[in-house]
């Protein structure tokens, strides 16, 4: 089993600074009602980047070993929040967009399907708590 560290610093009020074992820093901060300074991303925030990323990695990756050619990449998240504390997320939604000509759909769904259900790791740990949704477009120039 490999072991993964993360390091918080607290900068000011609820400013923090963390870095992982990959070395790089990142912001995390509130608003200023609540001690923050307002200047960096939130910690839920990062979650669904952190998702997006790690699905998003995956999908490229696999087409480009396909070789589909890609013109452009983009996803969008959405995510459903309950309104009372623990403000937490009930539903994610994950819409790809792929860019090109002479996108194979088959491809495109199998690429998401394997990112899904073998390779994301995020998507395999939220799925167990959260229900994880996505569609895609194809957009032609």
């Amino acid at each position: 089993m490999a072991i993964k560290t993360a390091y918080i610093k607290q900068l000011q009020g609820i400013t923090f600074a963390g870095k992982t074992d990959s070395g790089h820093w990142v912001m995390i901060d509130g608003p200023d009602k609540f001690g923050g300074s307002d200047a960096a991303i939130r910690p839920k925030e990062l979650l669904l980047l952190s998702l997006g990323g790690c699905t998003g990695s995956d999908v490229a990756s696999i087409l480009a070993k396909k070789r589909v050619p890609l013109k452009g990449f983009e996803i969008n998240l959405t995510a459903d929040s309950t309104e009372d504390h623990p403000q937490v997320y009930t539903k994610i939604n994950i819409e790809f967009l792929f860019k090109g000509e002479g996108l194979k759909e088959a491809d495109l769904e199998r690429a998401i399907e394997l990112s899904f259900t073998k390779y994301c790791g995020v998507t395999a740990m939220l799925q167990k708590a959260v229900e994880i949704t996505h569609s895609y477009k194809i957009i032609t120039e």
